[in-house]
C-alpha cells in the first residue's frame, strides 16, 4: 500500500465505500430514486438529477452531483447480483445513516462499509 499524507488538514474530506448483494435487480428507476434520497439522509444540496447508463458488458452505474462533492452508484447482475456505492464529500455526514438506509432500500442479505 502507498503511504497517504493529509496535504490538506484543513479541507474536509469524507469518504465511504458501501458493497453488499440485494434482494433485487437493481434498474435505472432504483439507482436514480436511491441516489436521489441519499442526498436527503447525508444532508448534500444536489446540483443535477442522477444520471444512469447501463453497459452491456459491466451492468449499471450512476453519479449524483452535490453541492460538496457527490456519489457514484455501481451495480451488477453477473456475475453475482452485487452494487458499490461511493461517496466522497467536503461535508461531514453521518456513515452509519447511509449504511442503514442502503441495506435498507435495497433489502440487502449482506452489506459492508468502509470509511477511508
Amino acid at each position: 500500500m502507498l503511504d497517504f499524507q493529509d496535504l490538506a488538514p484543513d479541507i474536509t474530506r469524507q469518504r465511504l465505500v458501501v458493497e453488499g448483494y440485494p434482494s433485487f435487480a437493481i434498474t435505472d428507476a432504483h439507482i436514480r430514486d436511491y441516489l436521489s434520497e441519499l442526498s436527503a439522509v447525508t444532508g448534500m444540496i444536489t446540483l443535477i438529477e442522477p444520471v444512469t447508463h447501463v453497459s452491456d458488458r459491466y451492468g449499471w452505474a450512476g453519479w449524483i452531483h452535490w453541492e460538496t462533492s457527490g456519489a457514484h452508484f455501481y451495480s451488477w447482475e453477473r456475475p453475482i447480483s452485487f452494487f458499490s456505492v461511493d461517496l466522497y464529500t467536503c461535508k461531514a455526514f453521518d456513515p452509519r445513516a447511509v449504511l442503514d438506509f442502503t441495506r435498507d432500500y435495497f433489502r440487502a442479505t449482506e452489506i459492508v462499509g468502509k470509511e477511508f
